[in-house]
């Protein structure tokens, strides 16, 4: 009996999943997270019919307009994102919703009338192990070797300037716009990685790592951790910052899920889907 039950548990595992319903796809994909989910998770449908058979599959950092554009013109109508939709973290949509926000309804009508499913997949895949987002974003700059085997967070990279680091990072990654605090010609070996909009606190936390020279995010409140780096720099202590932007210090991550997802759906059509980085600066554009 045992043997059976374990024999039925590889089975739905493995077994492939095109043209079953986007419900039952994402509880295939929650069974190899590995553990489960907290009662607060974000990670849930977010619009469309969970019921609906699944034709194709989007993986993106963000579901912005524009990649459920692709989606519906690539036939993939499950979108798995790994942050919000509708422009909060657990994507309430009352207070636009209250106001008629066109911006929102237009959004919405798009999902509806090409029948899409969106899901959230941000909990589960920082949860992970090893942590998938940042697997994806080492891998892309080719920081896998380097990492510190207590904590991944922290890597001991050859050695190099703030502004050469940064420079490497920006071409690597294809970033439009990045923000860097410290001195361009500080040289750097230990630096923290923290992609995304982890806080200000956890932010600072890395920061007082007295191996930690440059810290590298996604995003931050102005005030808090870039003003914080700032005052070190001005005290004259080895500290800097490079703010790669939210969806640039991620997106990577969530190839490495669309990568990660083929691995136990390889019947499925599955297609990594970019988000556009939303900034721009005079000189790039």
């Amino acid at each position: 009996m045992k043997l059976i039950s374990f024999l039925l548990v590889a089975c739905a595992l493995t077994a492939p999943v095109y043209g079953e319903t986007a419900r039952e796809v994402i509880a295939l994909i929650n069974a190899h997270v590995g553990s489960p989910a907290p009662a607060d998770t974000v990670d849930t449908f977010k619009a469309g019919d969970p019921d609906q058979p699944v034709t194709g599959i989007a993986v993106t950092m963000m579901a912005t307009y524009d990649v459920l554009e692709q989606a519906a013109k690539a036939g993939d109508n499950l979108i798995i994102t790994h942050e919000p939709t509708f422009y909060n973290h657990r994507d309430t949509t009352a207070t636009l919703t209250d106001q008629n926000d066109k911006v929102l309804a237009d959004k919405q009508a798009f999902i509806r009338d090409h029948h899409l499913v969106v899901w959230r997949f941000h909990d589960g895949w920082h949860r992970h192990q090893p942590d998938g987002i940042l697997t994806g974003m080492e891998r892309a700059l080719g920081w896998l070797p380097y990492q510190n085997a207590s904590d991944n967070r922290l890597l001991t990279i050859p050695q190099t300037t703030l502004g050469d680091l940064a420079s490497t990072i920006q071409s690597k990654l294809n970033i439009h716009v990045m923000r860097v605090v410290g001195d361009h010609a500080m040289s750097v070996t230990k630096v923290g990685f923290i992609p995304g909009a982890a806080g200000s606190a956890r932010q600072i936390q890395m920061l007082e790592k007295p191996d930690v020279e440059a810290l590298l995010i996604g995003e931050t409140p102005e005030w808090e951790t870039v003003e914080y780096v700032a005052d070190a720099v001005s005290q004259g202590k080895k500290k800097a910052l490079i703010i790669f932007g939210h969806i640039p210090s991620e997106q990577a991550g969530m190839e490495e899920c669309a990568t990660w997802l083929r691995t136990f759906l390889p019947n499925t059509p599955i297609h990594f889907a970019p988000a556009k980085e939303p900034f721009w600066t005079p000189a790039t554009r």
